[in-house]
């Protein structure tokens, strides 16, 4: 089997191989952690954009735009981040100023109650929070969406933008839209973090994950608090505060509503879904499913090696996707022009 599996091969991208020292999955997935890497973006000052959500009570997510030093007939790059990420994630950072140097505007996002999100909105997002990029494409003008505006989601973000392009009625019709290390079945995703092999990874996650919901401008009453800082598993997390929070019955009922499995035939937007078999966070069952009835707008990069969000490879500084979802994305404009 080859190292990366490409329906629909993209030019101009080599397959994936890991560079050393990162090797296996996990250490892929913790370089950022070791390393975060540079977070100047000076070349491209950013300007702090608000966006108020009608429903939410005076809630407004925050975000910050950058131009390239010279103007280009180039879409607008939108990064969403994943589960307790923000605006200021490595990967974030990384892949802003791989797309900057190319000439792309882009903007990172903060998903409510994330990042600086925190001190503007009283409640918080989760996997099917699509509405949330309604409201910043609806807001957005032509100076900055009138090239056109591509999606790119890190791990939860990925599913968080399949929800908005397989249930929302487009305010922007995106030209297209990337995924890297989505969980596509949440329950799944839980059930992996779950296992003793993850109690590090898992207990990591569950801390931030209480900081984010309990901190800031956050409305949760004593009962959730009590609830939120019990919790000794997402699951418990997501059963006891995610869940009702944003309107499912429990757990299962978010999980079962708000996985992106079944709702790609849904999605008109051309896709790249981008993940590793050795993610140590997300199966890769549900991208194997995949391979034998691959929608005709979908794109698949499987590798074997990559880990959740790393890709950190030996042909180039920044991560392989990076690299992949420009060469799909350049593909994507010519078709058009």
């Amino acid at each position: 089997m080859p190292g990366t599996s490409l329906w629909r091969q993209e030019a101009a991208c080599p397959d994936f191989a890991p560079r050393f020292p990162w090797l296996g999955g996990d250490l892929q997935t913790l370089r950022y952690y070791f390393f975060p890497g540079d977070a100047d973006l000076s070349a491209w000052p950013g300007q702090r954009l608000s966006f108020p959500l009608r429903d939410a009570g005076g809630d407004a997510l925050l975000a910050v735009l950058h131009r390239p030093a010279r103007a280009a007939d180039r879409p607008l790059v939108i990064l969403v981040h994943g589960l307790t990420g923000c605006e200021g994630s490595s990967y974030m950072f990384e892949t802003a100023r791989s797309f900057l140097a190319l000439g792309y505007p882009v903007l990172r996002l903060n998903l409510r109650g994330a990042g600086p999100s925190r001190d503007t909105c009283r409640g918080s997002y989760c996997a099917g929070s699509g509405d949330e990029i309604g409201a910043v494409l609806s807001a957005l003008g032509p100076d900055e969406s009138g090239r056109g505006v591509v999606l790119v989601g890190f791990s939860l973000g990925g599913t968080v933008v399949l929800d908005y392009l397989a249930r929302r009625a487009h305010a922007v019709t995106p030209i297209c839209a990337v995924t890297v290390s989505a969980p596509l079945d949440l329950a799944a995703a839980i059930r992996r973090m779950m296992r003793p092999r993850n109690a590090l990874y898992q207990r990591w996650l569950l801390a931030r994950m209480k900081t984010a919901v309990t901190t800031g401008a956050a409305r949760v009453s004593s009962r959730e608090r009590a609830a939120v800082l019990a919790a000794r598993s997402i699951y418990e997390f997501d059963d006891a505060f995610t869940a009702p929070h944003n309107g499912f019955a429990d757990a299962d009922d978010y999980y079962a509503r708000c996985s992106a499995t079944g709702i790609l035939d849904d999605v008109a937007t051309p896709l790249l879904l981008v993940h590793a078999r050795n993610d140590p966070w997300i199966s890769s069952a549900a991208y194997e499913d995949l391979r034998g009835d691959t929608p005709p707008h979908v794109t698949l990069a499987l590798t074997d090696g990559g880990g959740h969000v790393g890709f950190h490879g030996r042909h180039s500084a920044t991560p392989w996707y990076n690299t992949l979802m420009q060469a799909y994305l350049e593909r994507r404009r010519q078709s058009t022009e």
